[in-house]
């Protein structure tokens, strides 16, 4: 007898079903239907889309939500990618409270990210405004500090998705490059970064779409000055507030589509790509 014939498929019984069934319903009723009722809102009673592209403040708050995400993402995968290295390929005192602190972004709420942000850089009573001064160089209720907020909430998501990856690959073909003479740019480009596309392309698509939802921490540090720092997120807010929810589902929608096209586009390329 083969081992193949010995392989033994769990039996589905009823409660194999009734386990399913919540698990279902648990998605439908949280995720599923919540956000089919906001693309529902938004072309009923008329083309909410078309009408929010219109508003000059949606619009530039979309564009203020695009150039922030895209500097977040760039930061956080540069850094996320250095910080990945050092935590596997390397040993030094505080390696454990290092990777301990990288969660906090994810542990702590993003009105106190936000709130932090503010007492360090604030322009009156921050710890570094007397040299954000002298230099002219304003951090809060500016574009910097959206971005340094949206960069520090979304830290550590390429960096949980790249450490796994290298610690499962580990160092046998970078020292065998080196061996040969490759050095460490050459090393990375060839041998690491390939063996790690897809946990980066991954992590920076959950930091694409963390950055794009990004709420608290941005609304504290920018201000939600209309049309000077307000994104996108915080449209939505304004707009449901003074009743133009036309334009609040409209932009809920975008921000959603443009999250939910993004990890699909990643699922069905990765499979294709390890054939």
């Amino acid at each position: 007898m083969t081992e193949l014939s010995t392989v033994r498929h769990p039996r589905r019984t009823r409660a194999t079903y009734v386990r399913r069934a919540i698990v279902l319903a648990y998605l439908f009723f949280l995720v599923v239907w919540p956000v089919s009722l906001v693309v529902i809102h938004t072309f009923s009673d008329g083309n909410h889309l078309v009408a929010a592209l219109q508003d000059p403040v949606v619009v530039f708050a979309l564009q203020m939500t695009v150039v922030v995400a895209f500097w977040a993402v760039i930061i956080n995968t540069v850094f996320g990618v250095g910080m990945s290295l050092l935590l596997v390929r390397y040993e030094f005192p505080g390696k454990g409270l290092l990777n301990s602190l990288l969660d906090l972004p994810l542990s702590v709420s993003p009105v106190v990210i936000g709130l932090a942000l503010l007492l360090a850089y604030g322009p009156r009573d921050g710890t570094f405004a007397p040299l954000l001064g002298a230099i002219d160089f304003q951090v809060i209720f500016s574009v910097p500090g959206i971005i340094m907020a949206t960069a520090f909430v979304s830290l550590p998501l390429v960096i949980r998705e790249i450490v796994p990856v290298l610690q499962e690959v580990g160092t046998e073909q970078e020292q065998a490059a080196r061996s040969l003479g490759a050095g460490g740019w050459q090393t990375f480009r060839r041998i690491t970064l390939p063996s790690i596309r897809w946990a980066l392309v991954y992590g920076v698509v959950l930091s694409l779409a963390r950055s794009l939802g990004e709420f608290g921490a941005v609304k504290i540090v920018s201000g939600n000055i209309t049309q000077q720092t307000q994104t996108a997120t915080l449209v939505v807010e304004d707009k449901y507030l003074e009743f133009e929810r036309g334009a609040a589902y409209a932009t809920s929608f975008l921000l959603t589509l443009i999250a939910v096209a993004a990890l699909v586009i990643v699922t069905i390329l990765r499979p294709k790509e390890k054939k």
